[in-house]
């Protein structure tokens, strides 16, 4: 399959290259054709952190307003690849091998491959995977989800623009913990404001954020729901290479703008995030972050 070459914007968002073209296709085939020579990696550290959290939410005392089995809301959920990772026996590297490795995959047509993963996702269903809801703008990758049986439900809005649909609002109202890998910037306080009134109570919310981007206006909004924002210290995660010269120096330049030293951490030629977790005050108290997620 032939690669397709990003292209850089110029703008308010610094220069990023445009990934939208991969974003909304029929099958996931050229999303990780395109991202796997640019070792995008956070949904490999998201995996990790939200297994533990969902692991942790099971471990609270009973509370009426949460399920025994935690719900998962996945922000900007694309082809449902943290819900991949942290409900099946597979890794990042599994998925990049099943998309662009396998002989004749290119010859698929996308149903065949939706019929195709269906089956390969059921075998690798792990025994205490969670209800995931996934909420992404590009209809044709949430399609595919919910097809191949990644998401138990899954909604194409934007919430940036306009009020959840009542479906939405219905689906995430049970909602324990939200999840997003790098898509705050793209999305910010007004769909978790929106969010967060459909739910009837407050929920854990898990965000891996870009360095070039202020998390500030999505903590107030968390904060006037009852949630206390944490930064885990110590360690920022990698996300991906930098696409082009271009791209890096409009990077360096928005870190600067922040405030921001890059040495030992955009220098080495990778997009860095910071991990965020917010909860209620209650569940802060009971158990420390740096015991929560010893990462």
């Amino acid at each position: 399959m032939a690669r397709e070459i990003p292209r850089t914007t110029t703008g308010s968002d610094w220069g990023k290259a445009d990934f939208a073209a991969i974003y909304d296709r029929p099958d996931p085939r050229a999303y990780f054709s395109v991202l796997q020579p640019l070792d995008y990696q956070v949904p490999h550290h998201g995996q990790a952190v939200f297994r533990m959290l969902t692991d942790a939410l099971r471990r609270l005392p009973p509370d009426t307003s949460r399920s025994t089995s935690p719900q998962v809301l996945d922000l900007c959920c694309s082809y449902g690849v943290n819900a991949a990772l942290l409900n099946h026996r597979l890794d990042l590297g599994d998925l990049y091998a099943h998309y662009t490795g396998l002989p004749g995959e290119d010859r698929l047509t996308a149903h065949q491959l939706a019929d195709e993963d269906k089956a390969f996702y059921a075998e690798q269903r792990r025994p205490d995977a969670v209800r995931v809801v996934g909420l992404d703008a590009a209809p044709r990758a949430v399609g595919y989800a919910r097809a191949v049986g990644l998401l138990d439900d899954g909604f194409a809005e934007d919430l940036e623009t306009g009020a959840p649909t009542p479906a939405l609002r219905d689906a995430v109202g049970g909602t324990d913990l939200i999840t997003v890998t790098g898509g705050v910037g793209y999305i910010g306080a007004p769909t978790f404001d929106r969010l967060l009134d459909c739910m009837s109570a407050p929920p854990w919310v898990a965000a891996f954020v870009l360095r070039t981007v202020s998390y500030a206006p999505v903590a107030a909004v968390l904060e006037r729901a009852g949630l206390v924002t944490e930064q885990v210290p110590g360690r920022t995660f990698r996300q991906r290479r930098f696409a082009d010269g271009g791209e890096r120096e409009g990077v360096f330049t928005a870190l600067a703008g922040r405030g921001l030293d890059t040495e030992g951490l955009e220098e080495d030629g990778f997009y860095h995030a910071d991990l965020y977790l917010s909860r209620p005050a209650a569940d802060v108290a009971a158990v420390p972050l740096e015991r929560l997620l010893p990462v």
